[in-house]
């Protein structure tokens, strides 16, 4: 690798750092200009793409920052990218996409366009299907930078792991489905993933209910 391959590589490590990642330092070269956080949701996006922090870019087609209205007042978190999702490239994939795009248009009265739509972990998992806990903190900080780009008014978490990764609250879903949870200085609210829904169609009522708790606080 040459010396101009090198400089690039340290100047993503820096940026990542600047973002809130980990790792041992043991070079020293001029940072005037390397250790600055992604300073919009776009620079965001790039870094992401880029992405080799895990595993998961070994078995990904493409990670997936997210999808949406940059400025929207509703951002909603689903945990990990599907097979489905990867391999089409697609946020809004298979049955449980149509049904999310159902709950946004006919129910939050919203076109997909004007809601964020992103996930916990930005890549589809390796072949237990089960993301695990290294996975997470490595995209956690981008995430959690993707909130305070976006400013939504109100966070809505995809299901129990979603809202567990989010929160930090591994225990609590039941009791919180629905209800609107203080999370730093945003609103969020738990509800029903759309997969829940579909192996549990009696449930539908209840999610439609959550879903005005949402509107409400638009």
């Amino acid at each position: 690798m040459n010396s101009f391959q090198n400089l690039l590589l340290l100047q993503n490590l820096y940026r990542l750092k600047a973002l809130g990642f980990e790792y041992s330092d043991s070079f020293s070269i001029n940072r005037a200009s390397s250790n600055e956080k992604p300073s919009n949701l776009d620079e965001l996006t790039k870094n992401i793409a880029s992405c080799h922090l895990c595993d998961l870019n070994k078995s990904r087609r493409q990670s997936m920052s997210g999808h949406g209205n940059p400025n929207a007042d509703v951002m909603i978190i689903d945990y990990m990218v599907s097979m489905s999702d990867d391999s089409t490239n697609s946020y809004y994939s298979g049955r449980s996409g149509e049904m999310l795009k159902d709950m946004i248009e006919n129910v939050l009265k919203l076109k997909v366009e004007d809601v964020y739509f992103t996930h916990a972990i930005k890549c589809k998992p390796l072949n237990s299907n089960i993301a695990s806990s290294s996975e997470w903190d490595s995209c956690k900080s981008y995430l959690f930078a993707q909130i305070e780009f976006v400013k939504p008014k109100v966070v809505v978490t995809l299901g129990k792991d979603a809202y567990a990764k989010v929160t930090s609250e591994e225990e609590n879903f039941g009791s919180v489905r629905g209800h609107v949870v203080d999370f730093k200085e945003y609103k969020l609210v738990p509800i029903f993933h759309p997969n829940h829904l579909l192996r549990n169609p009696d449930d539908k009522k209840i999610a439609f209910n959550d879903l005005k708790i949402i509107k409400s606080c638009l």
